[in-house]
């Protein structure tokens, strides 16, 4: 006797990139800027790819193919401020697409200057929850993206994060479905330079993404399938790319870096959850690198969530996607689902202290600072959570990790 068959709720998929992956995708980068305009801004990090072998390469192939090159860098999370001063230093010399090649950090940097060099104004006219509120109303330039890291998705998103850090710091999103990357180009040979920290950073920040995506109370059939490929893509490459020796490591690679494309796309279409919105305020209140706040919170998160779930939604869908995680993560295919949930949160706690990430307290977080974030932890990603959490719940997350 067959099971009855279940109606598919409705739901939606925003725009997404055209993309395009593979190990040494990066050769595509000229002609793909040389099909979308004749003067490229190029936008990189603090130098550590402009530092390469792949550099000189790519502007030999944009002049072969008749693009002018104009470049800007940030340095770190960037900031309303350095938005708004990239704007103003190329928005009159005829820049026709934006092309960033980094981090997170650079992609979102890139993607909100590629929006705002046509109309000219402030990030601060459309940042959310400290902007001035008004509607983006464009044009976005072209924007290309090239990610060297493994973590934030950012290539397939349509917000910029951006942050002003200290006590009355913000971490927000300009966001639009304008900002989407026209081509997003993911090259996991970018991967093979970053130090073993970062790869853990990063990973741990694609992880919980794909991890949040699943059990996110926006998740549908078509996001589900995507971040199980992810969790899937993962678990097979995180760690031989995190100890990056041997023809293991270079499998790896590919395997990571298709996991964070993944991510990206499945918190576009579905939100996040308790650890992005915890990590939001402590990125802004203390100097807590993004993919390390994440990979610090989310064992304990995880615990929280699930005891919260079988507590007041014993029903939740959430509650077998966390089982099905910790099946797949564990190895241990014939745990029930509550033994697999609790293998889940043990697995995950295994991880903080084999990747040695370090604690909150490390980066000056305290007890009498736990309140405000916990106040300032309510934004967005927070609303997708499976189960609304009480502040003491969120409370108990950050003092387990102090």
């Amino acid at each position: 006797m067959t099971a009855p068959m279940l109606p598919i709720a409705p739901f939606a998929i925003a725009r997404l990139p055209r993309i395009v992956f593979g190990a040494g995708s990066l050769a595509r980068l000229p002609d793909e800027v040389a099909a979308l305009g004749r003067r490229v801004l190029l936008v990189t990090g603090g130098g550590s790819f402009r530092a390469s072998a792949a550099w000189q390469p790519l502007l030999d192939g944009l002049a072969e193919r008749g693009v002018a090159v104009e470049m800007a860098a940030v340095a770190g999370e960037p900031s309303p401020d350095d938005v708004d001063a990239a704007v103003a230093a190329h928005r009159r010399n005829g820049i026709e697409v934006v092309a960033g090649i980094g981090g997170g950090s650079v992609l979102d940097f890139a993607k909100a200057v590629a929006g705002l060099l046509v109309p000219g104004n402030s990030v601060l006219d459309h940042l959310e929850g400290v902007g001035r509120g008004l509607p983006y109303a464009g044009p976005a330039l072209p924007f290309v993206a090239v990610p060297t890291t493994a973590g934030t998705g950012s290539e397939a998103t349509k917000n910029a994060v951006l942050s002003h850090r200290g006590p009355d710091g913000y971490k927000k999103s300009f966001r639009d479905d304008a900002l989407v990357a026209r081509v997003a180009l993911v090259d996991p040979d970018l991967l093979a330079t970053c130090p073993p920290g970062l790869i853990a950073a990063n990973g741990m920040d694609a992880f919980t993404q794909l991890l949040e995506s699943a059990v996110s109370t926006r998740s549908n059939p078509l996001t589900e399938a995507l971040a199980w490929s992810g969790l899937e893509a993962f678990a097979a490459g995180f760690f031989p790319t995190w100890r990056g020796a041997g023809p293991e490591a270079a499998a790896g690679r590919g395997q990571l870096a298709y996991a964070a494309l993944l991510s990206g796309i499945c918190l576009a279409q579905t939100g996040l959850g308790s650890v992005h919105g915890l990590a939001a305020p402590l990125g802004a209140l203390f100097p807590v690198p993004h993919g390390v706040a994440c990979g610090t919170l989310v064992g304990e998160a995880t615990a929280v969530n699930i005891r919260a779930l079988e507590e007041r939604l014993p029903e939740s869908p959430a509650l077998a996607r966390y089982a099905r995680a910790g099946r797949l993560l564990t190895g241990l295919r014939g745990l029930d689902d509550g033994a697999a949930r609790h293998a889940l949160v043990d697995l995950l706690h295994g991880w903080q202290e084999r990747l040695a990430l370090p604690r909150l307290g490390a980066f000056g977080v305290r007890e009498a600072d736990v309140g405000r974030i916990v106040a300032d932890s309510r934004g967005s990603s927070m609303t997708t959570n499976p189960v609304v959490l009480t502040d003491a719940e969120i409370a108990r997350v950050v003092r387990r990790r102090l």
